[in-house]
């Protein structure tokens, strides 16, 4: 065999690379383990009718709480939190683990309404027919709303959009049409794009393990799985928000903000910190304040002499040294304040108020939300978390796995922001002409640069105070002000890459989009369902597998065994790579590995049939071992490639499920061509010419089965035609007058997964006949493979 050397490394390297994906899951049972145990322990103590709900609440909440910790560490190289392993983990679907899938639309016509100034009435009742038109034309949005508004007698589309504040510059009155359209669709799709990248941030908060979330882009859609999800109301509310951009006034840990004593934040939690631990030690005497910190400001400087800054037109980045105070309580045991080095210096920005790592700020906000943490605080605070992780402690510019904690100032008796991301009509980053730093410049609207004008003038007064950029609740910046800004156009500057400069210069323009997503298709699959999913499927696994080792070795003898060698190898090798693409197993992906299992096979039993007639007409074993493989490659190589170009083609009109399976067949395709004939006729070479070895290809029942058939096909090639002529009659015939039964991916509707109680007698026609007469439709119900479950 030619390149054995390239077969050999690549066969040491992708065993090495799949073993490392297996390895990872030997740390996440033991953190699993335990939360089974915790869980177990929690829920025995409530009424029988509550455990199972208790007990996956409190299972989900100890792994979340485990989520950042380290639990695996290479020396020298990484170390590995569960979060981490978890995700390198071939992730199971929801028909296997129980979850909730959704399919979201973003709605464009808000977004093209609110883009749209004048001849409103028209471009409503285009938009209006664009939405009904989804059905009849799969056309992108703007495309379908074009041709409903000239349907419609829209004579200019772009004076329709040109007062508009954020398209002022690109679109003019005399712009032409076919201009306004493209430029419409760039700013849509833009606006999907941002959609789904909020999203997927978003549902890191669901505290869901192992989400799945793709966008289709040529059909606005996004596909959201949460395996595991216990809250599905919560969920869809989750989903569906419109992200909501905020500008607030903020808090710096030196400000004295308690009127009696002058104390700042960092004093008044340290006493909340104090009285949570005398609370928690039985002790219901007054507290009494603890020793005051000291507060010296103190900043770190770069290379050229500069202190490291984030500012508007700057906030101090400074690494945080990951010390606490002694004798603390329980909120401090999570929370790292500001200033509580050695020196009690302030080793972060001014505005931040202390750190947690992620799987502890559940923690904090339980403590700050109590009743006497909240007593110590101002009126006017809330406390609100940053978006990313911190910088880095000894790389400024690496991320740390703490995130940042802000006091954000509130309105007297307002919950509102003085500034709203909908005053925002455009933001980008730039590399500043000057300096070379990446600069991100925001537009303002008329209203929104008074009101922005306000709040720098009074920032700026105010020992150039900072000003907080805050998405759904979270901090994504801080910067300073250093002077007033009249005009409504800013520049924020700071230590930023050029990613990190679009990535806020995006979060800003998320401020503006006012794209809603809807949900389109939804659907929930019990945890018991999904668990008996999982052992039907491995059940269907080692039974094909076991009958196709029995046959193979019946019939092929020792080469049956270098075939299931290669098979074991094959599947080996499916899990692995499954695991490093991110793809999600499912019922139809485990079909899909069965089915590949039967081609593996197949690809043996070609090669094995060629080299049993070489042996048949008196060649050597060798000779007819090379005969054999030479000749097969041809049939064997034709049935897998059309294999895969189905498989690419599945994979990219399909979604979902669909797209599951294909993805798995394409790659077990790959990891069978590789190790069935490669890897195969190298394992048959080292033990026949290598080892100078016998090998046999058949056994004594075997040995001349089917050898002397001789079947005249093409002689009854006219009862074929016949044969064949009936069967298609017949299906044209019964399409004719039943048609299809059509599903709700096809035709719309619910679709539900309903379990009876496994001692109840359900018959399956009844159940249908009961249903349709209830809904005075016709009812589509299916027994599920397992007991008593049926889908309607």
């Amino acid at each position: 065999m030619q390149g054995k050397g390239i077969v050999k490394f690549f066969l040491v390297v992708v065993t090495l690379f799949c073993l490392l994906q297996y390895f990872y899951m030997f740390p996440t049972l033991g953190v699993e383990k335990d939360a089974e145990a915790y869980a177990q322990s929690v829920s025995s103590s409530f009424p029988a009718e509550v455990q199972a709900e208790k007990f996956a609440d409190a299972e989900s909440s100890y792994l979340d709480s485990m989520s950042s910790e380290v639990i695996f560490n290479v020396p020298m190289i990484k170390q590995f939190t569960y979060e981490d392993l978890k995700n390198a983990q071939l992730a199971y679907g929801l028909d296997l683990k129980g979850g909730m899938n959704v399919v979201l639309q973003v709605d464009l016509n808000d977004f093209i309404k609110s883009l749209a100034e004048n001849d409103a009435p028209l471009i409503k009742e285009a938009l209006a027919q664009a939405d009904a038109d989804v059905a009849v034309t799969k056309s992108d949005y703007v495309t379908r709303f074009y041709k409903a508004y000239k349907s419609l007698g829209g004579t200019n589309l772009a004076a329709a959009f040109d007062s508009d504040e954020v398209l002022r510059e690109s679109i003019k009155f005399d712009t032409p049409e076919s201009e306004v359209v493209r430029i419409l669709q760039e700013k849509s799709k833009e606006t999907v794009g941002l959609t789904y990248k909020r999203l997927k941030e978003r549902i890191d908060e669901l505290g869901v393990i192992q989400p799945n979330v793709s966008l289709d882009e040529a059909r606005d859609l996004i596909i959201v799985e949460l395996p595991g999800i216990r809250n599905p109301e919560r969920a869809r509310n989750f989903l569906q928000t419109t992200a909501e951009l905020q500008f607030w006034n903020v808090y710096r840990i030196y400000d004295q903000v308690s009127p009696s004593t002058g104390a700042g934040l960092i004093q008044l939690l340290a006493q909340a910190d104090d009285k949570l631990r005398r609370v928690a030690s039985g002790d219901t005497t007054t507290v009494e304040a603890p020793e005051e910190f000291r507060m010296d400001t103190s900043f770190v400087y770069d290379s050229d002499g500069n202190i490291r800054t984030d500012t508007i037109g700057a906030i101090t980045q400074v690494p945080v040294e990951n010390t606490t105070p002694t004798n603390q309580g329980p909120l401090l045991s999570a929370l790292t304040l500001n200033g509580a080095g050695a020196s009690g210096a302030a080793l972060m920005p001014g505005t931040v108020i202390g750190t947690a790592p992620r799987n502890k700020i559940k923690t904090v906000n339980e403590y700050l939300s109590r009743p006497e943490v909240m007593s110590l605080m101002p009126k006017d605070v809330s406390f609100k978390w940053g978006h990313y992780p911190a910088k880095g402690y000894n790389d400024y510019t690496a991320e740390s796995k703490v995130y940042e904690l802000y006091a954000i100032k509130m309105e007297r008796g307002s919950d509102r922001p003085p500034l709203a991301g909908d005053m925002v009509t455009d933001a980008a980053a730039n590399p500043d002409p000057t300096t070379g730093s990446i600069a991100v410049s925001l537009g303002m609207t008329g209203p929104g640069a008074k009101i922005w004008g306000e709040m720098t003038t009074k920032a700026a007064q105010d020992n150039n105070r900072e000003i907080a950029i805050v998405l759904d609740n979270k901090v994504v910046s801080a910067p300073r002000v250093n002077q007033p800004i009249l005009t409504g156009n800013s520049s924020i500057t700071g230590d930023y890459s050029m990613q990190e400069g679009e990535d806020l210069a995006k979060i800003l323009q998320i401020g503006k989009l006012p794209a809603k997503t809807k949900i389109i298709q939804e659907s929930l699959v019990g945890p018991s369902l999904g668990a008996d999913n999982i052992k039907r499927s491995i059940n269907s696994l080692l039974i094909g597998f076991g009958l196709v080792f029995l046959f193979m070795v019946f019939y092929y003898g020792a080469g049956g065994f270098v075939a299931i060698l290669a098979l074991l190898l094959n599947i080996f090798f499916i899990f692995g790579l499954l695991a490093n693409f991110g793809t999600v197993l499912t019922l139809p992906g485990i079909a899909g590995i069965v089915l590949t299992i039967g081609m593996a096979v197949d690809a043996n039993v070609i090669i094995f049939e060629r080299i049993r007639e070489e042996l048949r007409s008196g060649k050597s074993l060798l000779i007819s071992i090379k005969d054999g493989f030479q000749h097969s490659y041809s049939a064997i190589i034709d049935a897998n490639v059309t294999t895969i170009l189905v498989a690419i083609i599945l994979a990219y009109f399909g979604m979902g499920p669909i797209k599951g399976f294909a993805i798995v067949l394409i790659i077990g395709v790959c990891c069978s061509l590789f190790t069935a004939v490669l890897v195969g006729r190298m394992i048959i070479d080292w033990w026949t010419v290598t080892k100078g070895n016998e090998l046999s290809f058949w056994t004594g029942p075997s040995k001349n089965a089917f050898a002397n058939l001789n079947i005249d096909w093409l002689g009854k090639r006219k009862m074929a035609y016949v044969l064949s002529s009936i069967i298609i009659l017949i299906g044209l015939g019964s399409f004719a007058m039943r048609g299809f039964e059509l599903g709700v991916d096809f035709k719309g509707g619910y679709s539900y997964n309903v379990q009876f109680d496994r001692n109840e007698n359900v018959d399956l026609d009844g159940l249908r006949s009961s249903l349709s007469d209830a809904f005075g439709m016709s009812t589509l119900v299916k027994e599920v493979s397992t007991s008593n479950t049926f889908n309607v």
